[in-house]
């Protein structure tokens, strides 16, 4: 059967998912669009719930996600998490991303992460151009990492993550093959106990570059894209109300480090000359921005965006959130995300609850969009906890220290 020659890069990642850059972008020329998308969701439901900000927040068995320089402050020898979340629930069932995540502490002040997270797109029917029945296709994504934190101080710590990346939306019939990448993680944490009058407190600040990697193919080498490399910002600043209540503001900031795409504002030129002269000059400069390398790709972008410097702020993303604990056993959240509208457009409250009991927890989170188009509307995320050094205080006698 003869299938449709579109581009094979856009059919796969806009015609199988139906809807482009799986649901985040919008029309607008100024979207930045990078290969693998779904490396830039938050995968638990503690931080999606708190509008996806997790860089400078209390580390736990995520933490190697958002911030590797977390892991020397991990409270707990050993944590594991589970999440998943569905994908487009209102349309189907059987689209969802899975992770898995856990670490292990090997001294008082460092520890080892690893994690896998599996973007499944379900059993899609593809059509050729005339609309007849072709093969039944099951695209999926995943990426594997391994993580290291060394504290280095009482208040400062690092970490370093590796990670490798297959993405198969392969469609038999097409001149493609599965994408295969490797990335590198590096982050840096900051947090520090202070008192101010009667009251306690506890100042964080975080930030990691994550995603740093080789560009991944589908077809041709040189039509390779740029992995999501992104640079994150974060502070979190935490009051204890009294023995039993605390709460927490955070807020972070994101820009990916990929070049923008190249466009003219105004008016298509009537005259056929003049608009294909157009055409031409704009295909061209993002061809060029296309084959730059990851590392002159990511120097560029903070000045790269044909709007100047108004258009390089447009294209930070905010993440913000409260959490509210209540004895270290129930917890409360909610959080925005804010996307600039010509840069994609995801805007959206979250909400979420959290509970912790002994060796377990358990935490949900639900996100309302600003718009239809959001494949995560409508749906419950769910994360479940378990700390497994306090097996024997739930189990024993009870006479082991609590890890804070």
């Amino acid at each position: 059967m003869t299938f449709s020659k579109v581009p094979v890069r856009s059919a796969l990642l806009s015609g199988l998912l139906g809807l482009p850059l799986l649901g985040f972008a919008q029309s607008s020329p100024n979207t930045i669009t990078t290969a693998v998308p779904i490396l830039t969701i938050s995968p638990d439901s503690r931080s999606a719930a708190l509008g996806e900000a997790g860089v400078a927040i209390s580390p736990d068995a995520n933490s190697a996600y958002y911030n590797a320089g977390k892991l020397g402050f991990a409270p707990n020898k050993y944590s594991v998490s589970t999440s998943y979340t569905p994908w487009l629930g209102t349309i189907t069932d059987d689209m969802g991303l899975a992770h898995l995540s856990g670490y292990a502490k090997i001294g008082e002040r460092s520890a080892i992460s690893a994690s896998l997270m599996y973007f499944d797109l379900g059993q899609i029917q593809y059509r050729d151009q005339n609309n007849v029945e072709g093969p039944t296709v099951n695209p999926k994504e995943y990426a594997f990492s391994v993580a290291y934190g060394q504290r280095l101080s009482e208040n400062f710590g690092v970490g370093v993550a590796a990670r490798y990346i297959r993405s198969n939306l392969t469609v038999s019939g097409l001149d493609s093959k599965p994408g295969n990448a490797a990335a590198v993680d590096l982050g840096a944490y900051y947090n520090k106990d202070i008192a101010i009058g009667a009251a306690d407190y506890n100042m964080a600040f975080g930030a990691a570059i994550t995603n740093i990697g080789n560009k991944i193919t589908y077809t041709n080498p040189e039509q390779a894209d740029f992995l999501p490399t992104t640079l994150k910002l974060g502070t979190a600043f935490t009051r204890e109300l009294d023995a039993f209540n605390k709460i927490t503001i955070t807020a972070d900031v994101a820009k990916l480090l990929v070049p923008s795409p190249y466009y003219e504002e105004g008016p298509i030129p009537t005259d056929p000359v003049e608009r294909e002269a157009r055409r031409k000059r704009i295909d061209d400069e993002n061809q060029s921005r296309r084959g730059k390398t990851p590392v002159n790709g990511a120097l560029g972008s903070f000045s790269d965006a044909p709007g100047g410097f108004q258009e390089e702020l447009r294209e930070i993303n905010i993440s913000a959130g409260a959490e509210y604990v209540y004895n270290d056993l129930l917890m409360a959240r909610v959080g925005y995300f804010y996307e600039n509208p010509v840069k994609g457009d995801r805007n959206y409250l979250s909400f979420g609850l959290g509970v912790r009991y002994q060796v377990f927890g358990v935490d949900g989170a639900y996100l309302v969009p600003n718009s239809k188009n959001n494949p995560l509307a409508q749906t419950i995320r769910v994360s479940l906890h378990f700390n497994f050094n306090k097996l024997d205080q739930a189990f024993g006698d009870g006479t082991d220290t609590p890890v804070n």
